[in-house]
């Protein structure tokens, strides 16, 4: 299989519940808000969809991010692009 985001950072949700992973999430998107970074990987997995959903509805609520899409070859990962204009 060929990784075309391999380079990107990701945060892996497999084994946290709807809580952890709010805060993780958020924590992550923070991280690289302040790091600059324009694109990051959130894997979610596929499953019942339970962290699809929880990770799509914090995405759809941070201030950082400016889009958001499941990835087209994986649908257990979401795309997720950084607003990296946003003051504080």
């Amino acid at each position: 299989m060929m990784m075309l985001y391999n380079n990107l950072n990701s945060l892996d949700l497999h084994g946290y519940d709807r809580d952890m992973a709010r805060i993780l999430i958020n924590e992550f998107i923070e991280d690289n808000y302040k790091l600059k970074n324009r694109k990051v990987i959130i894997i979610h997995g596929i499953g019942s969809g339970i962290l699809r959903k929880t990770t799509h509805l914090v995405l759809k609520n941070n201030k950082y991010v400016s889009n958001y899409k499941l990835d087209n070859f994986n649908s257990g990962t979401t795309i997720v692009e950084i607003n990296t204009n946003i003051d504080k």
